[in-house]
C-alpha cells in the first residue's frame, strides 16, 4: 500500500500536471520528492480537508496559519518553487479544481477526498481570520477603523521586533551596504527632500504610524507636523516618542480620519503606505480631499504599493489571503490609475519614482528580523499571528522582486496660476 506522501504527491501532480518541486511529508511520517528541496509538512488530514473546501490560496493560506502546514528549509525557495509551478502559469488551485470535466482533475480529486478522510463539515478557520465584510459597506468611516485596528493593533511590542528601531512600516530607500535602520532614515529623508519641507511650514501625515516621519520632519527640518491614524495603539506609541524627543509644541498625533481634517491649509502632505487602505470607490473623493487640505503651491508625497493593469479590470479581485489575515478591505491599483485620479483632482504631477527593488530588500529585512526573534513574537501575539505576517512579507518579498507589484513615490503639486510650481528645473536633485 503507497504511503500517504507518495500518494499525496502523485495526486498533487495528476492535479497540477508538472512535478511537484517540493518534498511532501505527510503526518504519517512517510516522505516523497526531490530529496534537496524545501520540504512542506502535512501535519495532519485537516489540511487536505481545509483544500477540499476552500480550494485556491485562502485554503493554503488556512492551513499555514493554522499550524496544519508548514514549510521546512527555506522558506523563499519554497514559496518560489510554488510560485512558478502553479500562479506563474497564469492560473491557481481554484482554478484547476474547479475545471472538473477534466478526467484527471475528477480521479486527483476523489483520489484526495478518500485521503483526508470525513470532510462533512469545512474545518473552522484559524482565530486569525477576519470574514470580509459586505461590500456595501466597504471604506466607511466604521469600517476602515475597524480594519485598520485588525492590523495595526496587534501590539506595538510584536512590531519593534519586526520593523526594529525606525518603527516605521513602508518602503525603505537602500544604499549598498546600508542597514535596515540607515535605509529607512534615508527612506524619511527622501520623503522631506521631495515635499521641500523648511522650517515653519505645516504638514500633514496621513496615516501617521508610529510617528516617524512626524518627528524626522519635526526634528530636521523645523516642521510643525498634524499626524492622524486610525489606530489607538499606534497613536499612543506616537504621543510617547514625540514627548520624549521634547517635540509635543511641534507634532500632533491624532487619531483621526482623514475625511475629518478640517483645520487646513497645509504647506506638504506625505501620505506613506495608507493610500491602498482607501479603496477604489474612495480613491477620488481621497484625492479631492488632500488637494482641499494643501495651500496653492503646496505638494502631495503619495507613496503607494501598485499591482500591475489587467486588460479586464473589472476582473481585478483581492487577494483572499491578505484580505482574510494582513490587510481587510484593502486594494491595489495601477500606478497610472492612481496618477489618473491626482490629476482629476487638480494636482499637477511632476515625479513617479519606483522603489520596488527596495521593498523587497525592505521586506527581506523585516523577514529576518521575525525569524531572528520568533519566540518573543509568538509570546506577544499568537503562534498563528506570527505565521500569518512570516508568511505574508516572504510572499511579498518575492512579489516585488518578480514585477507582480510595485511601490511608488507620486509628487503632485497643487499648481497656482499662472502655473508656477515652484519646483527646481532638475527636480531629481533630491536624491543627491
Amino acid at each position: 500500500m503507497q504511503d500517504a506522501a507518495s500518494r499525496l504527491t502523485d495526486l498533487a501532480e495528476e492535479l497540477l500536471g508538472a512535478p511537484l518541486p517540493v518534498r511532501i511529508r505527510a503526518w504519517d511520517g512517510s516522505e516523497a520528492g526531490p530529496p534537496q528541496a524545501p520540504t512542506l509538512v502535512v501535519r495532519n488530514r485537516r489540511a487536505l480537508r481545509r483544500l477540499l473546501w476552500k480550494p485556491g490560496e485562502l485554503g493554503l493560506a488556512r492551513g499555514w496559519v493554522s499550524g496544519d502546514l508548514q514549510v521546512e528549509g527555506d522558506l523563499f525557495e519554497a514559496l518560489g518553487l510554488l510560485s512558478e509551478l502553479i500562479w506563474d502559469r497564469g492560473e491557481d488551485a481554484t482554478t484547476v479544481l474547479q475545471s472538473l470535466r477534466e478526467p484527471r482533475v475528477r480521479g486527483a480529486v476523489r483520489g484526495l477526498l478518500a485521503l483526508a478522510g470525513p470532510v462533512l463539515l469545512p474545518p473552522p478557520p484559524p482565530a486569525e481570520e477576519r470574514r470580509r465584510g459586505a461590500r456595501a459597506h466597504l471604506h466607511t468611516k466604521g469600517s476602515d477603523r475597524q480594519a485598520i485596528s485588525h492590523h495595526y493593533d496587534v501590539g506595538n511590542a510584536f512590531y519593534e521586533l519586526v520593523l526594529g528601531p525606525s518603527m516605521v512600516y513602508s518602503c525603505a530607500y537602500w544604499e549598498p551596504g546600508g542597514t535596515l535602520e540607515s535605509a529607512q532614515y534615508d527612506k524619511l529623508g527622501l520623503i522631506a527632500t521631495k515635499l521641500d519641507l523648511r522650517p515653519g511650514q505645516r504638514l500633514l501625515d496621513v496615516g501617521c504610524g508610529w510617528g516617524s516621519m512626524a518627528i524626522h520632519a519635526a526634528k530636521e527640518y523645523g516642521v510643525n507636523v498634524v499626524g492622524v491614524t486610525l489606530s489607538t495603539e499606534q497613536a499612543a506609541y506616537a504621543r510617547k516618542r514625540v514627548a520624549e524627543e521634547g517635540l509635543a509644541d511641534r507634532v500632533e498625533i491624532r487619531v483621526q480620519d482623514y475625511r475629518d481634517v478640517h483645520d487646513g491649509p497645509f504647506d506638504a502632505i506625505s501620505s506613506i503606505g495608507m493610500a491602498e487602505h482607501v479603496g477604489a470607490a474612495r480613491y477620488q473623493e481621497y484625492a479631492h480631499d488632500l488637494y482641499a487640505l494643501l495651500r496653492p503651491g503646496g505638494r502631495l508625497l503619495n507613496h503607494q504599493i501598485a499591482r500591475r493593469p489587467l486588460r479586464n479590470e473589472d476582473a481585478y479581485n483581492v487577494d483572499e489571503f491578505i484580505d482574510a489575515y494582513v490587510f481587510p478591505d484593502g486594494e491595489l491599483a495601477p500606478v497610472g490609475t492612481t496618477v489618473s485620479l491626482l490629476e482629476n483632482a487638480g494636482f499637477e504631477i511632476r515625479d513617479v519614482e519606483s522603489l520596488r527593488e527596495h521593498y523587497a530588500l525592505t521586506l527581506r529585512a523585516w523577514v529576518a528580523n521575525l525569524e531572528r526573534n520568533w519566540a518573543e513574537a509568538v509570546r506577544l501575539t499568537s503562534p498563528g499571528r506570527a505565521r500569518v505576517w512570516l508568511l505574508y512579507m516572504a510572499a511579498s518579498a518575492l512579489a516585488f522582486e518578480r514585477n507582480r507589484i510595485g511601490v511608488n513615490q507620486i509628487v503632485a503639486v497643487r499648481t497656482p496660476e499662472p502655473g508656477t510650481s515652484g519646483l527646481p528645473l532638475r527636480p531629481r536633485t533630491w536624491h543627491n
